[in-house]
């Protein structure tokens, strides 16, 4: 377990590197985070048929570091808010927008100030996996940017029988950068692939 400083977005995490790979198990809802050393940093394990959708990560040590926890309990669009396990303050916050074939997360600050846009970008391929399951066999990507819009990452799905996500997130900013990884490592739970 990391040492929690006081910086800390997420206490007894370091997700301060800038590539992360994110491995969906066979059995679906399970994840695996690899740093770009191959070691694990963080496993989630979505529950099902829950009322309010949450899930926890655990660090290399199996020890819950942050939650998942669905803010609504029907929601068209979603809203999500990550919680630091050891002090249970609100570090993040996932907002789905509701559009046709696109997908686009609104990471915010707990105040509400936008820290990151993460946008899929392909509308032919998300179209085509929101009609057909074969169609989920087709890797797409998405685009992360800051609140100027600037290009701050990307998560590039690998072409795979079982979800297979690289995550790179570079510079951030003011933005706490942990908080964007974790938010982009936790996007395919949230997609439901």
């Amino acid at each position: 377990m990391a040492d929690a400083d006081a910086d800390d977005v997420i206490a007894g995490i370091d997700l301060s590197g800038d590539r992360y790979a994110v491995k969906q198990s066979l059995v679906r809802n399970r994840y695996a985070v690899l740093d770009e050393g191959g070691s694990v940093v963080l496993r989630g394990k979505q529950k099902l048929l829950k009322v309010r959708e949450e899930f926890p990560f655990t660090g290399a040590d199996g020890d819950v570091v942050f939650r998942i926890k669905a803010k609504n309990l029907l929601d068209v669009a979603g809203s999500y808010a990550l919680v630091d396990e050891g002090t249970g303050e609100t570090f993040a916050v996932i907002e789905k927008e509701f559009t046709l074939f696109t997908h686009v997360y609104n990471v915010r600050s707990p105040g509400g100030d936008l820290l990151a846009r993460i946008a899929s970008e392909s509308a032919v391929v998300m179209a085509l996996k929101s009609v057909s399951d074969l169609a989920g066999l087709l890797p797409h990507s998405y685009s992360i940017t800051g609140p100027d819009g600037a290009s701050i990452g990307s998560i590039e799905e690998r072409f795979s029988l079982r979800d297979v996500y690289d995550v790179h997130v570079g510079d951030t900013g003011d933005a706490p950068h942990e908080a964007i990884v974790a938010a982009a490592c936790a996007i395919d739970a949230l997609e439901g692939n």
